[in-house]
């Protein structure tokens, strides 16, 4: 059947196609909650200055079976500004499903629609947990373009929750699950599991947005409520999705004060564990392996199948979901480059970079080798002598690991 397509400029007009919309998403493979109408509605919102949407509708018949949310926006590589195309909810991206449900005639189609509407040097599709198999739709993508590339953003460990979870966690994490355990208990907090609704989810993320701002990540500013655009679009995204009961927080609380929270959203039974933060004076009590346990008993009461990190650091990921994954799940970044002469020279740099990347790194492998090899050994000559027993300052300071 013949595809009809139509641009439109908004998610959230009234007359948008909620209903066919939703169809569309819960008839892709493994839906996430970052490609509900909540979520993207939430990122239009607080789009940064200078992007503007397009969205891109495909429709059989009375039948929708394409949305693609795309931002466009300049962007400098070498100094020189290129217009990219992004999926709507960048830089904040974590695990979508391309919402197409085409033959391959139609998504070549689509590319030619999308070049024709919004012309344009790169499009880029970050976070799609699609393996690059050559009958791939995005395969095809590639074979259109100028020049393509896919590569993996991120490995995300996943736990599948099973009958053996009701039992207590062997080796390391158990020592250290145990020790946190009493270490709470000492204190006096206590674990709770909350489901916000549309009344009392902002209320909770004023709560849990103040422990994040006293953490690292609020020192550092790189957490979810790190500034206005980005709190305005967890504030309206988390109370939309929590009007649909999609919601799950499990927090740790003092005297009735959260100390420590882990927030997640619940699609199909997999529950993506997207935030964490904690008040850093109690950062010694481990809340974040009790919250994690937390979730997994909890899932096991409401029959959960998986456990995910939305997303993770693509090197030395410190996610404590990796101490009970049971798989891991590839995140991969599509990247198109058109045959404007945009695109045609930011591919050329592209296929140069790869030509001299691994040649620069082994020039860093020799050099570094090099160094090793004529750094001074320092020995002690006196027996007798022994190490201080008091260390220098600093020496016992390491720094706090988690994750977003």
């Amino acid at each position: 059947m013949m595809v009809r397509f139509e641009w439109r400029t908004s998610l959230c007009a009234s007359d948008f196609p909620a209903t066919a919309y939703e169809a569309l998403r819960q008839r892709v493979a493994d839906p996430t909650p970052f490609n509900t109408l909540a979520w993207l509605c939430a990122a239009e919102r607080s789009l940064q200055d200078g992007a503007t949407l397009h969205v891109l509708l495909g429709w059989q018949g009375e039948q929708l079976s394409l949305c693609l949310p795309l931002i466009a926006l300049r962007e400098r590589f070498g100094g020189l500004p290129f217009r990219v195309l992004h999926y709507l909810g960048h830089p904040l991206s974590d695990r979508i499903a391309l919402l197409a449900c085409l033959d391959a005639q139609s998504i070549r189609q689509t590319l030619w629609e999308i070049r024709r509407h919004l012309p344009h040097a790169l499009l880029q599709l970050n976070e799609l947990p699609e393996h690059p198999a050559p009958e791939s739709a995005l395969t095809q993508w590639m074979q259109l373009s100028s020049t393509g590339e896919h590569r993996v953003s991120c490995r995300v460990p996943v736990h599948r929750i099973s009958d053996s979870d009701r039992q207590e966690v062997s080796g390391d994490p158990r020592y250290k699950l145990r020790r946190a355990r009493k270490r709470i208990a000492a204190c006096g907090a206590v674990v709770r599991r909350l489901t916000p609704d549309v009344l009392t989810m902002r209320p909770l993320l004023q709560a849990i947005s103040e422990v994040e701002a006293v953490s690292w990540k609020g020192d550092k500013g790189v957490g979810i409520f790190s500034d206005t655009r980005h709190r305005q679009w967890m504030d309206d995204a988390f109370t939309a999705l929590a009007a649909q009961g999609q919601v799950r927080v499990v927090v740790l609380e003092l005297d009735g004060r959260c100390i420590s929270y882990r927030l997640g959203l619940l699609e199909q039974g997999r529950l993506f564990d997207y935030n964490l933060a904690f008040l850093p004076q109690y950062a010694d009590l481990g809340s974040g392996r009790v919250l994690l346990e937390e979730w997994i008993r909890w899932g096991l009461d409401e029959d959960w199948k998986w456990i995910d990190a939305s997303r993770v650091s693509i090197h030395n990921s410190s996610h404590q979901l990796h101490e009970r994954m049971t798989g891991q799940l590839e995140h991969w970044r599509w990247s198109f480059f058109s045959w404007r002469p945009g695109g045609l020279l930011l591919g050329l740099g592209l296929r140069l970079w790869h030509h001299v990347k691994p040649r620069l790194r082994q020039w860093q492998t020799k050099r570094a080798a090099a160094v090793a090899t004529h750094t001074p050994v320092v020995t002690s000559v006196d027996k007798n002598i022994t190490p201080s027993a008091k260390p220098m300052e600093g020496e016992n300071a390491s720094p706090s690991h988690s994750q977003r």
